[in-house]
């Protein structure tokens, strides 16, 4: 059984370190706004799953690795981040299909590069990888098994990532329900292109 009172020290911590603006919210948010909050559930589908990865990943050793064959980690950044980078300038030069208002479907990107995105964003972010190898080993007791404790935190870290962004994808929508009226559609396809292009370059640099 893992330690409550540790796991009640790392709900906090972590929930506080997740709702902190990072490029995984603001890709939420930028969904959020371009695509609804339904189908960016999609994406947060995918950044679920390379946060558990990255977190497995880091209590199991692997961390160590990508952090002593820095050029591995390199490649994988800007792979994820020019591919952010395409998606925003695909956003910019959009002037309808990307925006969700009365009377139109769902654009037309798919649910697997949603889910790609999401993944991408969370196995290349950097300070991901290292708040994980930095956090997560002093919340391990050696004393106990560790499958059951690693268990533990991963459902605290899927629950926490999923309502932090919930909620910033809620906020992209209502800023786009804002940016809808009228005639400001091509203004709200710049602002999340620019916003998805920066996440990019943040990724690939960063």
């Amino acid at each position: 059984m893992p330690d409550i009172a540790l796991l009640a020290v790392f709900l906090p911590t972590f929930f506080f370190v997740s709702i902190t603006p990072g490029m995984c919210m603001t890709l939420a948010m930028t969904l959020g706004m371009s695509i609804g909050v339904r189908r960016t559930m999609w994406m947060m589908l995918g950044e679920l799953v390379g946060v558990a990865l990255v977190a497995v990943a880091a209590v199991m050793g692997v961390a160590s690795i990508m952090l002593n064959y820095p050029e591995m980690f390199a490649v994988l950044k800007w792979v994820g981040g020019l591919y952010l980078a395409y998606i925003g300038v695909n956003m910019w030069r959009s002037k309808r299909k990307m925006a969700l208002v009365e009377g139109q479907t769902a654009p037309s990107v798919g649910n697997i590069e949603l889910m790609t995105q999401g993944f991408m964003t969370a196995i290349a972010n950097p300070k991901g990888w290292a708040f994980m190898v930095s956090l997560l080993p002093p919340f391990i007791s050696v004393e106990r098994e560790v499958a059951p404790q690693l268990l533990a935190l991963l459902s605290i870290i899927m629950l926490t990532e999923f309502t932090s962004m919930m909620a910033y994808a809620t906020g992209g929508k209502s800023l786009r329900v804002f940016l809808s009226r009228g005639d400001n559609i091509k203004w709200m396809n710049r602002i999340a292109g620019t916003l998805m292009i920066a996440v990019g370059f943040w990724l690939a640099l960063g």
